[in-house]
């Protein structure tokens, strides 16, 4: 396939997990991407594998999506590389597991600044861009745990309510300048993270009492639902979260 052939794409947190997997679905589509990571390492060696995969012009950019000036560091240096920006898919993202009580405020400004502010800091500095192009797509990384709420992750549920809350707001403000802008909520996704945090016990017991489809999800399927909403096949989705979860949602 080749839907995003000549498309530019800035993808946060890309080095591992999900992000790692929608940089590799941009780039055997087609497209040139650069993606941030605070990882140095596995940032090289992710953009290694993956544009000796493809073929396609695959840069890393190390940042820390927190701070401002990294992330219009990195809109300069997309610019530079690429010639200009078509996609941003804000995926850089944190978690951890905290009884209410015991979340310390260090914990708490952690998840935010990632999660929260680091999706408003990289969308702000590339939404210039996109307005003098009059179009652009953005995608951002929200959670089921954004929707509903889950007992010992108050910080992250809070973070991730607050990415639908912007993702439906810049659809408002963003549109008339032909500027789509959508979220997807993925629920139990394993990536690296996740096995070194749960048990195969604790999976087992997730997917039996919390997911109809009895099994957990793959980076590369939150990976095929973003392609698709950053395609021409999502011209009309806009404002939307996308659920990609087995359907534990659904009741």
């Amino acid at each position: 396939m080749s839907r995003f052939e000549g498309k530019r794409v800035i993808v946060t947190g890309g080095a591992n997990g999900i992000g790692r997997a929608v940089v590799a679905r941009f780039a055997a589509e087609g497209a040139s991407v650069v993606f941030t990571d605070i990882a140095a390492a596995a940032a090289e060696a992710t953009a290694r594998r993956i544009s000796d995969e493809t073929g396609a012009s695959v840069y890393p950019f190390i940042a820390n999506v927190s701070i401002k000036s990294d992330n219009l560091a990195c809109v300069r240096f997309a610019l530079d590389k690429m010639g200009g920006v078509d996609i941003l898919v804000n995926n850089a993202g944190i978690y951890y597991e905290d009884h209410f009580e015991d979340i310390t405020e260090e914990r708490w400004d952690a998840i935010m600044n990632v999660d929260l502010k680091g999706t408003f800091l990289m969308t702000q500095a590339l939404v210039p861009h996109f307005k003098e192009q009059r179009s652009g797509i953005i995608v951002n990384m929200a959670s089921t745990n954004g929707l509903a709420g889950e007992i010992y992750y108050s910080h992250y549920n809070a973070a991730k309510g607050g990415v639908v809350a912007l993702t439906k707001t810049l659809a408002l403000e963003l549109g008339p300048f032909g500027i789509r802008v959508n979220c997807v909520c993925p629920g139990y996704i394993v990536t690296e993270s996740t096995q070194a945090m749960d048990n195969d016990e604790f999976v087992k017991a997730y997917i039996q009492n919390k997911i109809p489809l009895r099994r957990t999800g793959t980076p590369a399927e939150v990976a095929a639902v973003i392609a698709f909403l950053a395609s021409d096949d999502a011209s009309f989705v806009h404002g939307d979260a996308i659920l990609i979860d087995g359907g534990q949602l659904a009741d």
